[in-house]
């Protein structure tokens, strides 16, 4: 059998912001993979491609179909959002695609279009996303699989029961360490958020301004960048520096951020502050990635979001506006605990959904509880800027949820915290979980709800179905 291995990247050496991180080697990670899919599969035949789109996946597919000499593809994810898998598995009609996840890197593409593919049952499609290598060889060795009796649907069903047995072998003891906590009824929470209001700035993922307003009673209020902008340049440069001595004092430690890089992100949360006490908000979300690299803003907000979280305000990433609702409406549910917006990555070898992003309260518990070590390092995505990484406490159940008005829905699953991950790769933040339920079922709604999620500390069921519930809402749970 012949299989084409297509590496779905920018370029061999990253040339520009995104995971894992700019200026990126793949040409190593690229080389061990062909080299083990050669030595552990002895009776197939591996072709090296690397495209960047869908165009270039089309073109490949089109020759090779022409040709008639591939029998299969392995599409490695290395980047997130390079497309290459829905055009080889050509709605299901192709030759079995093998689909896997080169970690901190293509998650997120990975998670999202294997739930397209999953929805869409296409049963050319597998996928298998490890971070032990040979998770990804056994899985290659299932594609002669469909060159048998049971055709493509034969090699799909042995690599998911492959992912199922792996994931059954991990054995992790999930008794929690007890977290008591209050948290308002559901009638006192609704009468809350009818008084919240959360800024954008400048414009959110999702269009939900009325339909926030008429369930939750949540104002969203959207603000231009020269606005944010302005409030950073008057800041308070005596104020900013006692906010920075502040972080010096209490971070673990300081990797490659200058200090006029850490008053400027001072000075920007001064200007949030300043923000939200204008417009009579409790949440701010920023398009910072767009804010920052188009010039609109001049300091990430990461350590200002970090520092609202400990306050009991909100501050959340890349102007999300499901998520910051989501956090409004928790953290007043919880009495001031934080949220925490992550880009996850599931890893099969352990069982575990890993939560990544770099910014996060290190008062999980609350402002008054108890503090965890943070270091503050450059943004990882492009090495500029000053962000976090926050490592949270392990051996507790969170939950962790998305809410959609428009939607009518609440997605919802938990986990134990088990480890905080130092890879290098992707967001600096990292605190995995081992999940409560059906790990398989966590593929699935990728599609449908996008990458963001939003982990709060605490068995927070009861209180989240009844909320649910008093709003006519449904709860999908994804685990």
């Amino acid at each position: 059998m012949t299989v084409r291995v297509v590496f779905a990247l920018h370029a061999p050496v990253q040339n520009q912001p995104d995971w894992p991180n700019v200026g990126f080697d793949f040409n190593p990670v690229i080389e061990e993979m062909m080299n083990a899919l050669t030595i552990g599969c002895p009776g197939m035949v591996f072709v090296q491609s690397m495209v960047a789109n869908a165009d270039q996946a089309n073109e490949l597919k089109a020759v090779d179909d022409a040709n008639g000499n591939i029998d299969g593809y392995i599409v490695v994810q290395m980047n997130c959002w390079n497309q290459a898998v829905d055009q080889l598995v050509d709605a299901g009609k192709g030759k079995p695609v093998l689909y896997t996840d080169f970690q901190y890197a293509g998650s997120g593409g990975f998670l999202v279009y294997t739930a397209k593919q999953l929805h869409d049952k296409s049963e050319n499609f597998a996928h298998i996303g490890s971070s032990n290598i040979r998770h990804l060889v056994a899985a290659a060795g299932c594609m002669p699989l469909a060159m048998g009796q049971g055709g493509n649907r034969a090699f799909s069903d042995a690599v998911t029961k492959l992912r199922i047995d792996i994931a059954a072998g991990v054995k992790v003891n999930m008794q929690c360490i007890e977290d008591k906590f209050d948290v308002l009824t559901t009638n006192d929470l609704l009468k809350e958020l009818k008084s919240k209001k959360m800024l954008e700035y400048e414009s959110g993922w999702a269009n939900v301004v009325d339909e926030t307003k008429a369930s939750l009673g949540i104002e969203i209020i959207r603000r231009p960048f020269a606005e944010l902008n302005d409030l950073w340049e008057k800041a308070d440069k005596v104020k900013a520096k006692d906010v920075m001595n502040r972080w010096k004092s209490n971070a673990e430690a300081i990797i490659d951020v200058p200090e006029e890089t850490l008053e400027a992100s001072a000075r920007m949360y001064l200007a949030m502050k300043t923000a939200l006490q204008k417009h009579d908000a409790c949440g701010i979300t920023i398009n910072c990635l767009g804010g920052f690299y188009g010039g609109h803003i001049h300091a990430y907000p990461c350590l200002g979001f970090h520092e609202l979280l400990n306050e009991g305000l909100i501050g959340a990433c890349e102007c999300d506006t499901l998520s910051t609702l989501t956090m409004i409406t928790m953290t007043t549910l919880t009495k001031g605990r934080p949220g925490y917006i992550s880009d996850p990555v599931m890893d099969v070898a352990t069982k575990q959904i890993i939560y990544a992003h770099c910014v996060a309260s290190n008062k999980a518990f609350g402002p008054q509880g108890a503090t965890n070590p943070f270091t503050i390092m450059t943004h990882s995505e492009d090495r500029q800027g000053a962000s976090l990484r926050s490592t949270l406490p392990i051996g507790y159940m969170t939950t962790t949820l998305e809410m959609h008005p428009g939607r009518k829905e609440i997605l919802f699953h938990q986990a134990k915290t088990v480890d905080n991950s130092l890879e290098d790769r992707a967001c600096r933040t990292k605190i995995a979980g081992v999940p409560i339920g059906n790990y398989e079922k966590l593929f699935t709604q990728w599609t449908p709800w996008g990458w963001h999620r939003v982990t709060y500390y605490g068995d927070l069921k009861k209180p989240v179905f009844a909320l649910a519930n008093a709003l006519g809402w449904k709860v999908v749970e994804e685990a």
